[in-house]
């Protein structure tokens, strides 16, 4: 406890509050949880935050949003991870290098949250399948991310969530689609 730069301390508290929004996301999961009215680009911005600070220097992210803010309902916690997953994915795919787009854009009654990686792309025979459970390109893991963020997005919040476009290797652009609120 003596001699500890003040930087690994808030870095600690960072985890530990992490810990505990990962704890109360999984108690999510199989039950209805609360949506409140927030700004999706605060809380874009915060996931993103999140994964850049623990990402290689090699992944360049640029977000394009509005200037004022856009309000839909949502539970922060469960949109973050969405948002994590769908970054984590892109760095997958990208190898660990290359550049993360992230572009807000508001209609009339809707807001899209676009995802762009410029990594190895998606078969278009894939594009509806990577959101089944247990679906994976990789080597590890249980193919249950997308398949969360699917059921997140569409089951939970009422929106829409697809691959839009996508080229092997040049990268594919996810759309996250959701109702705007309106006041």
């Amino acid at each position: 406890s003596k001699n500890i730069d003040d930087n690994y301390i808030d870095e600690i508290q960072k985890d530990i509050k992490r810990l505990n929004t990962i704890t109360d996301r999984f108690s999510k999961i199989g039950s209805v949880p609360i949506l409140e009215k927030n700004d999706i680009i605060v809380e874009t911005k915060k996931a993103i935050d999140y994964i850049k600070n623990r990402s290689s220097n090699s992944i360049n992210f640029k977000i394009e949003n509005p200037k004022h803010k856009i309000t839909t309902l949502l539970n922060p916690q469960l949109f973050s991870w969405t948002i994590e997953n769908l970054i984590k994915n892109s760095i997958d795919s990208m190898k660990g290098k290359g550049d993360i787009t992230i572009k807000i854009i508001e209609e009339k009654l809707l807001v899209n949250v676009l995802i762009i990686d410029t990594g190895s792309g998606i078969d278009k025979k894939l594009f509806n399948k990577i959101f089944n459970p247990g679906y994976t390109s990789k080597k590890r893991g249980w193919g249950l991310g997308l398949s969360l963020s699917k059921r997140i997005i569409e089951d939970y919040h009422k929106g829409s969530i697809k691959v839009i476009s996508s080229n092997i290797a040049e990268g594919t652009t996810i759309k996250i689609q959701l109702k705007r609120t309106v006041g």
